[in-house]
């Protein structure tokens, strides 16, 4: 079975949901629901607080269900490379 994945992107951070391999936890959304909302479509609003209360958040994922990497942005053009 193919491992299905969610990307959400801001101009900092990409956040990467894979579903098959969430517990359902609830530890996101419990402390970080502005951003992880699980009535919501889509349940991940990137844009609900700052890069780094996001990042804090999702280091603390017990399964790796979500991951994140920071986006490279050219100095010169603030652009995402």
């Amino acid at each position: 079975m193919p491992v299905t994945t969610h990307k959400y992107i801001n101009g900092a951070v990409t956040v990467v949901w894979k579903p098959e391999m969430c517990i359902h936890s609830k530890i996101c959304w419990k402390n970080l629901h502005e951003v992880f909302d699980p009535t919501a479509r889509p349940w991940i609003n990137i844009e609900g607080a700052s890069t780094e209360r996001i990042v804090d958040q999702v280091r603390q994922c017990p399964s790796g269900a979500l991951t994140y990497s920071m986006n490279e942005t050219s100095e010169a053009t603030g652009e995402n490379t």
